[in-house]
């Protein structure tokens, strides 16, 4: 992937500045474990999924520039497809990452960026996390970047897949401690699936127990 150009960036930022008021005025959107997010590096972040509000309401409380992957059904659709591409977001098939997916995600990754992934591989049908799917890990380990597990909590009641358009609502998000690659290479495939498993489910349960997040 080429440098991207100022132009670039200074519309990721402005587009991040735009989502943080209107997630502050529309659905009070709070923060907490942000201290864990990785300063440096490629980070694979891998989150539950509730809804269509998940990327951005993720990738606006990171500093850093998200990645994110796109299905290639929204393309479809011109000014979609515009915003899409406007973020350098990564082409997916209706199946899965494909090919071409997988390998710009690893360029992203070794080139030090933060890739976000949905392990369960689609939002959630009744607002819980559902078992994580295999192949994600690779991503990881092939990129030697660490896994960031992240949890969205309230994003569901604001926009549950069989609703047609969101309504107001208050979500919340919580980044947990990051897994190193030092720590990744511990694992087999399906011991490393369990863990951000377990994590991403403690980040939810974090949620809960947070006391800015308690106060509904």
């Amino acid at each position: 992937m080429s440098q991207r150009s100022l132009l670039s960036i200074a519309w990721y930022s402005f587009l991040r500045r735009l989502l943080q008021l209107f997630g502050v005025l529309c659905y009070r959107v709070r923060y907490s474990g942000m201290h864990n997010i990785p300063a440096t590096g490629g980070v694979l972040v891998v989150s539950n999924h509730q809804s269509h509000f998940d990327p951005p309401f993720i990738g606006m409380g990171c500093r850093r520039r998200m990645n994110y992957l796109a299905r290639d059904t929204l393309f479809g659709f011109a000014p979609l497809r515009w915003l899409i591409r406007s973020l350098d977001a990564i082409p997916i098939d209706r199946e899965g990452l494909g090919l071409s997916g997988i390998k710009e995600s690893l360029r992203r990754l070794k080139h030090g960026e933060m890739v976000l992934i949905f392990p369960e591989g689609t939002r959630t049908r009744d607002g819980e996390i559902t078992t994580f799917r295999p192949g994600f890990t690779a991503l990881a380990v092939r990129s030697n970047s660490a896994i960031l597990p992240v949890a969205i909590d309230g994003a569901y009641a604001a926009w549950p897949r069989r609703q047609k358009f969101p309504s107001l609502g208050r979500v919340h998000v919580h980044y947990g401690p990051s897994i190193l690659p030092a720590e990744i290479a511990g694992y087999d495939e399906r011991e490393l699936i369990a863990e951000v498993e377990r994590r991403v489910r403690e980040c939810q349960a974090e949620i809960s127990r947070h006391p800015a997040f308690g106060r509904r």
